[in-house]
């Protein structure tokens, strides 16, 4: 008797193992998502949102991955180094913009919106200021989710893409100060930093932040002064600590300002903006009484910009010169070091993608992660964003209640 019912317990057991394996066979399938990687306009975005080895990861992870030929050549990667690592090359633009999930750095281009399907999840900056009525009208009519690089935050509240931009903006603006007061692009012939028996440059910095805080480090390891200006006594005091040392700092005031700018060699402005209003804390008389020869950069060009004479431009045209002070300022600074910019980026989108395709599809994802939900400004072709409802004269939806009805 003992035996029987042993057996029966058994084979009971066996049968119980049989619907599991088929639900995690089910699960394995349902996690499997195709991912296009379009080719960008390589003189105004050379960055790519994967490198060869992201690619790796997600195709291991049974994803597929359609990279449009020539994709990564602006960060130096090659399409034998995407094929290697799983990825199908492809010349059909439209087999790239079918995919489940459509990524691309640069914001999508009304023409790059009629390639897409329909239904899909579209990731890429969004550049509020640039962006055309016509491009928008393109993507709802799509409805599409679309998700956008600058808004997306993680699990302490960061923007993960804006941070790791704005490090690479804060020392690579420092290197292109360095070449534009050389003699090699017309400068006038100063060395940034300082040698010995040589007055050191100055670097006046708008902003303490993550991007102002890189621009200090590089000027202060070059040998230059540095002075910081930001409206938050707070910033300024955890600014100071995070780099080690006492620097000149100061809140926005006029007077101030404008003796430390007749004196700078560079000016890097590099205040967050939160709204489309200008909002400049340098004007155009400041510039004018600059010395000439000095170099202007403004970091948050993309979001309007914090100095009067700047100009959003493209990296292909960033410079121009505006009361003998020279001005730089493309709205995709990190583009100039593409190779680095893309594998920060991959380190962000990697397991984003990931997590989109094991949560079964965008809609979860956005019901389980407020991080990426910040960045969705289109949901299923309705509008989420404010700031574009503003810009436009659209109505924009509550994502939080279009969610629950799904």
């Amino acid at each position: 008797m003992n035996d029987k019912g042993n057996s029966r317990r058994i084979s009971f057991s066996n049968t119980a193992l049989m619907p599991k394996e088929e639900h995690l066979e089910t699960r394995v399938r349902n996690r499997r998502i195709s991912i296009g990687i379009p080719s960008d306009d390589k003189d105004e975005e050379k960055r790519v949102a994967l490198t060869p080895e992201s690619v790796n990861l997600l195709v291991e992870s049974d994803n597929e991955v359609y990279v449009q030929r020539g994709a990564g050549l602006g960060a130096n990667y090659t399409d034998k180094d995407y094929a290697e690592n799983g990825a199908i090359i492809t010349d059909s633009a439209a087999r790239v913009y079918s995919a489940d999930a459509v990524i691309k750095v640069a914001p999508f281009s009304e023409k790059e919106a009629e390639y897409l399907k329909g239904g899909q999840v579209v990731l890429s900056y969004l550049n509020v200021l640039k962006l055309k009525e016509e491009t928008l009208d393109r993507l709802i009519k799509k409805k599409v989710t679309a998700i956008a690089f600058e808004k997306i935050r993680d699990d302490n509240g960061v923007m993960p893409v804006v941070e790791s931009m704005s490090e690479i903006c804060g020392v690579t603006s420092l290197l292109v100060a360095s070449e534009y007061l050389s003699n090699m692009h017309g400068g006038k012939g100063v060395m940034l930093g300082g040698v010995t028996g040589v007055t050191p440059t100055e670097v006046v910095i708008l902003g303490a932040n993550t991007a102002g805080e890189y621009a200090a480090r590089a000027a202060i390891g070059l040998g230059s002064t540095v002075k910081i200006f930001d409206s938050s006594l707070h910033r300024l005091r955890k600014f100071q600590n995070n780099l080690g040392q006492r620097l000149q700092t100061s809140v926005f005031h006029a007077q101030v300002l404008k003796k430390a700018l007749k004196s700078a060699d560079v000016l890097i402005g590099a205040i967050e903006l939160e709204d489309l209003r200008p909002w400049y804390y340098i004007t155009e008389d400041m510039i004018r009484n600059m010395k000439k020869g000095s170099v202007v950069i403004d970091l948050s060009i993309d979001r309007g910009g914090c100095i009067e004479t700047t100009e959003c431009r493209e990296l292909n045209d960033p410079v121009y010169e505006k009361h003998g002070v020279i001005h730089f300022s493309a709205w995709n600074l990190p583009s100039r070091v593409a190779r680095t910019a893309s594998i920060a980026l991959s380190n962000i989108f990697t397991p984003l993608l990931q997590s989109m395709a094991d949560a079964g599809g965008i809609t979860h994802l956005l019901k389980n992660d407020y991080g990426v939900r910040n960045g969705a400004y289109l949901y299923n072709g309705l509008l989420t964003n404010d700031t574009l409802g503003q810009k436009f004269g659209m109505l924009s939806k509550d994502l939080d209640l279009l969610l629950t009805a799904f």
